[in-house]
């Protein structure tokens, strides 16, 4: 009867350890493929002149950490990135390449890669490195926190 009792556990055991994988193996599909359409349309809010896409990828609880100044957080740090990145920096168009998405089933994935930023001209003017965390929030993945910097020397 124990050994029943043994098999019984063991199996009740090995399909809720399967099931949270699953889980975990679900929740960072949804997480890569809403990166995937988010960073899609992220430089279109440049090409475009539009604040509102660029806004509409962070969480109200966002903080942008870019390199050299301090981070900017709250429900107003992505607009008052982007006036920066629009207006003093000149970035009109960028690009994104993901290198990986990665995280444990728990409402958070990380992921990491690199960029590239383009002037009105078309002209790449900078590229770097990133690190997103990204927050599973009730509208879908956003980002809560993004944290970049320059593969050259600061001017």
């Amino acid at each position: 009867m124990s050994a029943n009792i043994f098999f019984t556990l063991s199996f009740l055991l090995a399909t809720a350890i399967s099931g949270c994988s699953t889980t975990a193996n679900d929740e960072l599909a949804e997480a890569k493929k809403a990166i995937a359409e988010s960073n899609a349309i992220y430089f279109q809010s440049f090409a475009k002149g539009d604040s509102s896409i660029f806004i509409d990828r962070y969480a109200p609880d966002a903080c942008i950490m870019a390199p050299g100044t301090p981070a900017l957080c709250g429900k107003d740090a992505p607009l008052t990135f982007f006036r920066i990145a629009y207006r003093q920096i000149g970035l009109r168009n960028g690009k994104f390449i993901t290198t990986r998405v990665y995280g444990g089933g728990n409402g958070y994935v990380t992921e990491e890669g690199v960029w590239q930023s383009f002037d009105a001209n078309n002209v790449m003017f900078d590229d770097g490195k990133f690190l997103v965390l990204w927050k599973k929030t009730a509208i879908g993945w956003k980002m809560y926190r993004d944290s970049f910097s320059s593969n050259h020397p600061a001017h």
